[in-house]
């Protein structure tokens, strides 16, 4: 009897889908296990405000769906489940009014009953529509639900951070639920991004003109007082950090500089310092190397040292009164690096090699305190791969420079560890190779300079296509092949450098157009345009 009743529910299921005229009521019906719950909100709430670029909306169904660019209702109700062993009518309804599945996979996932039972349903009345499974947690293996393997086989992303991870997992969901091509959304998705960097720049810009204008309100509450510095110096963190980096990633100097000066207004505007509290100095610190940095790209090594050793002093006095707290000592870390890649630059070796080496100091100390801190971690790779740039400075000391950057791959290959799939780790890996590659030269091995310079090459060409319009990258990857070719002409492998250097050169004119004033920018073109000379000759003899 039991059996009639639900052969006789599952008939009306399907005269009720008959009856919709094939025009689904959802979009798309999301199975979870209650374990995914937060998950499934986060899923289901990305889902239903994600509007489709407009390019991509000719065709959807229904007509309101192609107008708004949404992609149309997501049903997921299985917050009030009763205690029974089988769907609910409500939720049978939905599964035959819903045009695909979406199954959040995950350990829990492949135990649940009511998971197993919505896939079983929906195959039964939907044979041939299809059924997109996302992975969120766990190993493909132990999470997908075993009632997926019969019938056609489901379309998967991988939402793990060592998968697709969010970003592409949600945006292949997205083109499986629209079926549009993944290419056309990941394309959209970059140049929807750009255009939020910008605004985001502007707004920060506008942000730190009204920034100016409250601080020069005479407030006389202390609380209130406190809440605007509160409230301005969380700007001035943004500036430092989220908004520095995509500025870096734009390649634009001028508007870095811009909201640096505007950041410093601020401090200047509070008159006498010594009332403020560390954080703020550290904070105020921060501007200044940040300010330093921006000179040095734009080859003002004077303007740049003298801000630079404004922060040090700063940081320095910070670090006497907390000498062991981790911020203080990054923070002076900080200086002492900047102190020493500017007497770097300016050839004076002695000074270098002491700052690294105080810099160094302090990244141990911070590991000591904290071994598995990746960020800890990643500091002693620097400070022992700026200690083999001042051994490979003439005169050279080809076996320290050698120890020193070893010791800095293995630090960074330790943090890429620690953070799988990191691109910034991975990119810090392909740096320390192609210093490697410089030390081995210099100890006359040169089957491992090109092995490291190779090893730079195959890390480093992912990341560039992941990210085609990042400066930074772009300035890396010229640096790579130019570098490449040298070593290459070096070995008299003319043909095999030709390659490389033509990359690297048209990188760089890509960089020098984006912003003329990067005076680092025009000085490794330069070098370029030597090296390509310097190839010509040789093949001419």
């Amino acid at each position: 009897m039991l059996s009639r009743l639900r052969q006789a529910e599952e008939l009306k299921l399907r005269e009720g889908d008959k009856q919709a005229g094939g025009a689904p009521r959802f979009r798309a019906f999301l199975s979870y296990s209650h374990a995914d719950a937060c998950a499934a909100r986060r899923l289901h709430r990305r889902l239903e405000t994600y509007r489709l670029p407009r390019r991509l909306r000719q065709g959807m169904v229904p007509s309101s769906c192609a107008s708004s660019g949404r992609l149309g209702p997501i049903f997921r109700d299985r917050e009030d489940f009763p205690a029974a062993q089988d769907l609910s009518y409500a939720v049978k309804q939905a599964l035959a009014e819903s045009d695909k599945l979406i199954v959040l996979c995950s350990p829990d996932a492949a135990l649940s009953s009511w998971v197993a039972q919505e896939i079983a349903l929906f195959r039964q009345l939907h044979p041939g529509r299809p059924i997109l499974c996302a992975l969120i947690r766990g190993e493909p293996a132990e999470s997908f639900p075993s009632a997926l393997n019969s019938g056609a086989e489901p379309l998967a992303a991988d939402l793990r951070r060592e998968g697709d991870g969010a970003r592409l997992g949600f945006l292949k969901i997205v083109a499986g639920l629209a079926d549009v091509p993944l290419d056309g959304l990941i394309q959209r998705d970059a140049q929807r991004r750009q255009r939020r960097v910008t605004a985001i720049t502007l707004a920060a810009c506008l942000g730190v003109l009204v920034m100016s204008g409250i601080t020069a309100l005479a407030v006389t509450a202390r609380n209130e007082a406190e809440r605007q510095r509160s409230e301005a110096e969380g700007l001035i963190e943004f500036m430092l950090t989220d908004l520095r980096s995509r500025l870096k990633s734009v390649g634009r100097l001028d508007v870095m500089t811009s909201v640096n000066e505007r950041a410093m207004s601020y401090y200047e505007s509070q008159g006498d310092l010594s009332h403020m509290p560390d954080a703020s100095l550290e904070r105020r610190a921060r501007i200044l190397m940040a300010m330093g940095e921006d000179d040095d790209k734009r080859g003002e090594i004077d303007s740049a040292l003298e801000k630079i050793s404004e922060a040090h002093r700063t940081t320095k006095a910070i670090l006497a009164r907390k000498p062991d707290d981790p911020e203080a000592i990054f923070a002076h870390a900080q200086s002492e690096y900047w102190l020493g890649y500017l007497a770097y630059v300016r050839q004076q070796r002695l000074e270098a090699r002491n700052r690294f080496s105080a810099y160094k100091r302090l990244a141990d100390q911070l590991v000591k305190a904290d071994p598995r801190n990746p960020d800890w971690l990643r500091e002693a790779g620097y400070a022992d791969g700026n200690l083999c740039s001042v051994m490979l400075q003439k005169p050279q000391e080809p076996k320290a420079a050698l120890r020193h950057c070893r010791s800095a791959l293995h630090q960074m290959q330790a943090v890429a560890r620690l953070l799988p799939g990191d691109s910034a780790a991975i990119l810090d890996v392909a740096n320390r190779h192609a210093w490697l590659s410089d030390a081995w030269k210099a100890n006359g091995n040169w089957q491992a300079a090109l092995f490291h310079r190779a090893e730079q090459e195959r890390l480093l060409r992912p990341l560039v296509e992941a990210d085609p319009h990042n400066a930074d990258l772009r300035e890396f990857w010229m640096l790579t092949q130019m570098t490449y070719a040298e070593l290459l002409s070096l070995r008299n492998r003319l043909a095999d450098a030709r390659p490389h250097l033509a990359e690297a050169s048209a990188y760089a004119t890509q960089l020098m157009r984006r912003d003329p004033e990067n005076e680092k920018w025009s000085a490794w073109r330069r070098r370029v345009a030597t090296l390509e000379e310097s190839l010509e000759e040789g093949e001419m003899r």
